[in-house]
């Protein structure tokens, strides 16, 4: 079992910059796949990026591509969300989550654990 918590969210202007930070603890941050989510208010959780056990796999949504970027430091047991030239659309709160299920990076059902979220509100 691994807990996560999030931090790093607030209120940025339109193009601004945010780094999400997901602090594990528990079990060995390495043996998990990592995937950051977000949820706006009255639609789904979607998919935002995910990174494999050794950081060699990364994927990102395309909504976010080039602007966003995936991270993780296993002696750390922290996974990172840099996001840059941030939009009003990117308001959502954010989630880290984590699994043992090998691929089905991008299925939010899939992941088995997740922190409690942190709010992302971007001004026009």
């Amino acid at each position: 079992q691994v807990q996560l918590v999030e931090s790093g969210g607030g209120l940025v202007q339109a193009g601004g910059s945010l780094r999400l930070s997901c602090v594990a603890s528990g079990r060995t941050f390495s043996t998990y796949d990592m995937g950051w989510f977000r949820q706006a208010p009255g639609k789904e959780r979607e998919f935002v990026a995910a990174i494999s056990r050794s950081g060699g796999s990364i994927l990102h949504a395309d909504s976010v591509k080039g602007r966003f970027t995936i991270s993780r430091d296993n002696a750390k047991n922290v996974l990172n969300l840099q996001m840059n030239s941030l939009k009003p659309e990117d308001t959502a709160v954010y989630y880290c989550g984590a699994k043992t299920t090998n691929g089905y990076y991008t299925d939010y059902d899939w992941y088995d654990y997740w922190g409690q979220g942190t709010q992302v509100t971007v001004s026009s």
